[in-house]
Parts: structure tokens; C-alpha cells; sequence
């Protein structure tokens, strides 16, 4: 038994020995290598805006095919739907009354006529036998009061053909614009009159208008920026108009501000504004919805930041920013309107500060980073991850002062 106590205290002295050399070899644990990230000095500049609403398009010119004349529709001769051109034929109605109504009043101006000569003549005789006092200055008086009368009912007779015509004329209906048609809202055999004469529409497809609103509070703040100078506008309000399908796809004509309401709307409380835009190929048809984007202004002395350098984080959307100690630290900002690739910062961000534009992901805060210096409109460097996105966008809507006026006005 002493034996295998001697054993057993000597194999826990020589455990003990071996745990107090390994924890002697054991290295002191090192610090973390400096993360590579791409920076952007904050410098103010001024940046260009483009603002985003979304229109609807309206013909230039929506015209009402209406019959002008009371009587049976004969026939539809246009093929609704299709684009028809100014002075072609779409709808005709029964002739005949209308023609017999024109011969009548050819008869009647051809009997006028008659009884206009006779009148004459007799004027002819009277006048000298009324000089040689062999008429009395009554018969002179009666004989020109005849004629006269007689040269009025010409012109009334010729009146009536002219009507009469004009009627014969209306039953051959014609489209007054080019545009698309209509479907047609009489069919052929119906007796049309002053109460349902509308027949169809024709709306002018070039050029066509989109039009779009603004809020009061867009308008009010847009024009406190404007005289504060934070905001500036194209000279005579010339906003380049661009046009966006509903599939993403930009359309390719661009058009220009035509036109601003003189109010708001009582029943919406916006304000109103008319772009007009070429449309040759009939494209753009009356009533889509598209976004209208504004190029033209620019934000004066604005702090601008790239998309990536904006990340979305517990306490809203931050930037990391590098100190001088060379170490990232957050940065909550408050971000305003989008222009192209850039975030505008209201605040947070004070000029000759560094804001990390790549590599964010792989950051924590007080994390040392090696910096390196990424030009306005540069690549990141390769292999750097880009921060994450922010959510959802914080840029709001332009607005345009009241001011306005209705050609080349301010938005």
C-alpha cells in the first residue's frame, strides 16, 4: 500500500510540473489586423437633383365626334380603335331627306329670283314715267319698295340653300385631328338627335401631355430653399422631362414644362403641373401611368454620399466613419433626396470627415482600418464588400413655387 501511494504522488507531481510549462509557452494572444476599406472625404459641392413623381398621361387634343344634323345613322365607316387622320370619313347618315331639303331651297331661291326680275323691270318702267310726272310719286315709291322686297327674299332664299347644304354636308361625319379612335357609341339604323348625339372620341396622340401634382408642402418648402439659395433651378424653369414606361423602360423622347396651374385643388389640395412631350409613334396612349423624373436642378453646397456608404442599422441609417485615430466609429446621418448614385446627408456629416464608401461590411465599431482614398465617381477596390443599402429611400419630392408661371415655369 505504500507503494502505490509512492506511485500515485509522484504521477500527480510530474502532471503538475507539465501544466505549469505549457502555460508558460503560451503566446500572448495578438491584436486584430487593420480592416482595408475605401473612403470619401465629405467636401460640400453642388449636386445635381432630379425629381420623381408619377403622371398620367392626357391627349393634347380629345375631340367628341358629334352628329350635327337630327336622322338615322346610316353606317360606321372607320375601324374603332384605329388611328384615323384629320378629314377621313367615320360615320355616315341618310342623305336623303337632307337632299330633298336642298332642292327645295334651290326652288324656292330660283322662284325669288323670278319675281326679283320682275320687280326689276317694273322699276325700270316706273322710274322715268314718275321723272316725266306722268306717275304719281306713290307708284315710284310702291315699285321700289317691291324690288327691294323681292331682293331681300333672294338673299334669304339663298341663305336657306346654304343651310340646306351646309345640313347635306353634316351627314358625311369627318374626324377634325389625327388620333386613335374610339369605340363607337351608336350603331348603324339609330335615329340620332341633339340628345344622344355623341358618337365616339378621337384623341391626338402627338403631341401628348402628362400631367402631375405637388403637394403644399412640396410647394412651400421648395420655394423657402429656393430664396434661402440651398436650391436652384434651370433658368425660365426649363427642366429637362423625362419619361419612365411602367416597365422600367425610359422613353425616348424628352419634353419640357408647358404649363402650372394657377391654384390648388380644393378637392386634393396639390398643385398641378402639364409636361409636353413628342410622340410620333403613338407610344404614349391617353391615360397610362408613367413616372415623370425633373433633371435640370441642383442642390448648392450639399454633402453627398454614395449609396453604398449608407447602411441601415437599429437606430436608423448610419455611415461608419474613420477618425484620426484611424478607427471606425458610426454615424447616424439623416439622409434627404437621391440623385443619381448619391444619398444627399441633411445632417450628421461635417466637411473634411471621412465616411467609408466600401468594406463596411466586415466592420465593428472602434475596429482599426488601413483607409484608402476612393475618388467621387471611382470603383471600390477589388475584393472590397459593399455596405449594405438602406431600406427604403428618405428623399422626398421636389416642390415647385406657387409663382409658377404657365410656359417654362419653376417646379
Amino acid at each position: 500500500m505504500n507503494t502505490a501511494f509512492h506511485w500515485r504522488g509522484a504521477l500527480w507531481l510530474v502532471c503538475v510540473m507539465t501544466l505549469a510549462a505549457c502555460g508558460k509557452d503560451k503566446p500572448a494572444p495578438s491584436a486584430p489586423p487593420a480592416a482595408e476599406v475605401g473612403t470619401m472625404t465629405v467636401a460640400p459641392r453642388d449636386v445635381p437633383i432630379v425629381y420623381d413623381f408619377v403622371g398620367q398621361t392626357q391627349s393634347s387634343q380629345q375631340v367628341e365626334i358629334r352628329a350635327r344634323v337630327n336622322g338615322f345613322l346610316d353606317r360606321r365607316v372607320y375601324t374603332e380603335g384605329a388611328v384615323v387622320k384629320a378629314g377621313e370619313t367615320m360615320f355616315l347618315m341618310d342623305p336623303k331627306p337632307f337632299a330633298a331639303a336642298l332642292d327645295a331651297a334651290n326652288a324656292e331661291m330660283a322662284q325669288q329670283v323670278a319675281r326679283l326680275k320682275t320687280a326689276n323691270a317694273d322699276l325700270a318702267r316706273v322710274r322715268p314715267l314718275a321723272e316725266r310726272n306722268a306717275l304719281s310719286q306713290r307708284d315710284l315709291d310702291d315699285a321700289v319698295g317691291k324690288q327691294q322686297a323681292a331682293a331681300a327674299a333672294v338673299e334669304a332664299a339663298r341663305a336657306n340653300v346654304t343651310n340646306a347644304r351646309l345640313n347635306l354636308g353634316y351627314t358625311t361625319i369627318k374626324s377634325p385631328v389625327t388620333g386613335v379612335s374610339s369605340f363607337a357609341k351608336k350603331q348603324a339604323g339609330s335615329y340620332i338627335d341633339p340628345s344622344n348625339s355623341l358618337l365616339t372620341y378621337v384623341a391626338k396622340l402627338d403631341p401628348m401631355w402628362v400631367n402631375f401634382s405637388l403637394s403644399e408642402n412640396e410647394v412651400l418648402s421648395s420655394r423657402s430653399e429656393q430664396e434661402s439659395g440651398a436650391l436652384k433651378f434651370p433658368p425660365k424653369g426649363a427642366f429637362d422631362v423625362v419619361i419612365v414606361m411602367a416597365d422600367g423602360s425610359q422613353f425616348p423622347h424628352h419634353g419640357k414644362i408647358t404649363f402650372a396651374d394657377a391654384s390648388f385643388s380644393a378637392e386634393t389640395g396639390t398643385y398641378m403641373i402639364r409636361a409636353e412631350v413628342a410622340n410620333p409613334d403613338g407610344t404614349l396612349r391617353p391615360g397610362q401611368f408613367v413616372r415623370v423624373k425633373l433633371h435640370g436642378a441642383e442642390r448648392t453646397k450639399a454633402v453627398a454620399v454614395p449609396q453604398e456608404a449608407v447602411i441601415q442599422g437599429p437606430r436608423g441609417q448610419m455611415v461608419w466613419v474613420v477618425g484620426a485615430d484611424n478607427k471606425a466609429h458610426q454615424r447616424v446621418v439623416d439622409v434627404g433626396q437621391w440623385t443619381g448614385d448619391n444619398w444627399v446627408i441633411r445632417s450628421g456629416l461635417k466637411p473634411g470627415e471621412r465616411v467609408v464608401v466600401s468594406g463596411g461590411l466586415r466592420l465593428a465599431p472602434d475596429a482599426p482600418v488601413k483607409a484608402t482614398e476612393v475618388a467621387s465617381g471611382q470603383k471600390p477596390p477589388a475584393g472590397a464588400a459593399p455596405a449594405s443599402a438602406p431600406g427604403a429611400p428618405g428623399a422626398s419630392s421636389p416642390a415647385q413655387a406657387k409663382s409658377t408661371q404657365s410656359a417654362g415655369s419653376k417646379p
